[in-house]
């Protein structure tokens, strides 16, 4: 589970990113809106926290442009803007949850959690397809309980097709997600890779099915 967190306040980030990173999720933060656009452009994320009070763009604007540019990825506000207004202006803009500083770290990981369930259908720490299971917060794939050996870009292919679990995601979304320092991948290599994952998950009753000219989907051989 990958989330940007978008905050110039250095040592909050500092900390949201090893309490994050301690509850299974993967944080890169961006200090700027202009840096945030440029790794949504190149990166995979699942979730964006992020702060109003950025130093090159107003957050809301910054909200604004993401929604306009139709980007689908449940969005959280942490600010210290607390009026009943700005909380309104927020989520009238296309925040999903809106939180104000200071705040509780367990509270922050309790409505990321239930963000991540209402956005992504029920996920948790494992997600189960036929005989795997994905356990995020180990980053491990278990087969019957016992793990089985993955490359790194194996298991970001197959948490995304598992979080999503009959739905069809693009290629374009596969590349983003497996980009490394933003050199994403071509199709060639894409269709290298799900080959390769396909070959290690089939025989335990998980399936990669290819919808030509719209992307991949996860289905379950069981018929469950």
């Amino acid at each position: 589970m990958n989330i940007l967190l978008i905050e110039d306040d250095a040592v909050l980030a500092d900390g949201l990113i090893h309490t994050l990173g301690d509850s299974g999720y993967s944080v890169t933060c961006a200090t700027s809106g202009a840096y945030a656009e440029h790794l949504l452009q190149a990166q995979g994320f699942d979730l964006i926290v992020l702060d109003l009070g950025l130093p090159d763009v107003d957050g809301l604007e910054l909200l604004r442009r993401l929604r306009n540019r139709k980007i689908p990825l449940p969005i959280m506000i942490l600010t210290a803007r607390d009026g009943i207004n700005d909380r309104i202006n927020g989520i009238e803009q296309g925040a999903d949850d809106y939180m104000t500083k200071p705040f509780e770290l367990r509270e922050l990981e309790a409505r990321i959690r239930a963000l991540i369930r209402r956005c992504y259908g029920g996920f948790s720490n494992d997600i189960v397809s036929g005989r795997l299971t994905l356990d995020t917060h180990n980053h491990q794939v278990l087969v019957d309980g016992q793990p089985i050996m993955l490359s790194a870009r194996e298991y970001g292919l197959l948490e995304v097709l598992m979080m999503r679990t009959g739905n069809v995601v693009s290629k374009d979304s596969i590349a983003q997600r497996l980009a490394v320092d933003g050199d994403a991948l071509t199709d060639n290599a894409i269709e290298i890779y799900v080959y390769r994952l396909r070959k290690r998950i089939e025989p335990y009753g998980a399936v990669i099915r290819t919808v030509r000219g719209l992307g991949y989907l996860l289905e379950r051989s069981d018929g469950e």
